[in-house]
């Protein structure tokens, strides 16, 4: 993948979202579910350096499977300050390359893989970062965008 995709994606409020119309350049993460620790703490790192990154020209925008409703409760509960949208048909974890084969207490699954991708302002990937550890991430994130 050399350029952002041309995929959909939906936001909280039910309005479908075209990646390639959203502000750029841009921060898109993917990640496997609402309200779980990891899941949570990443939110939270990424809202408290929004204004960052905002400052930066940068936008962010969260991705994961589940419902729009669900994410309202999710952005509420945390008062979550990044963008999240539902991929509820699986398309954008799909272009993206995120949907991939997991392995938990010897069973395997289909699932998100935690990954997050950094787009210049041409809509170019400048950076991927897959199989990301929640720790120290978001300011990473920040660092490597902030230099394009």
């Amino acid at each position: 993948m050399d350029m952002l995709p041309d995929v959909t994606v939906t936001a909280p409020d039910g309005t479908v979202l075209r990646l390639r119309e959203r502000p750029l350049p841009m921060v898109v993460y993917f990640y496997p579910k609402d309200d779980t620790t990891g899941c949570t703490r990443e939110a939270q790192d990424f809202s408290a350096l929004a204004a960052e990154f905002a400052t930066a020209g940068i936008s962010v925008l969260g991705i994961s499977r589940d419902t729009p409703s669900k994410h309202q409760k999710f952005i509420a509960k945390y008062d979550l300050a990044v963008a999240l949208a539902s991929d509820e048909d699986g398309s954008a974890c799909e272009a993206f390359g995120t949907w991939v084969e997991k392995s938990m207490y010897g069973r395997t699954y289909m699932g998100i893989e935690r990954s997050t991708f950094l787009f210049d302002r041409d809509g170019r990937l400048a950076r991927e970062w897959r199989k990301v550890k929640v720790a120290g991430h978001a300011a990473a994130v920040l660092e490597a965008a902030c230099a394009l």
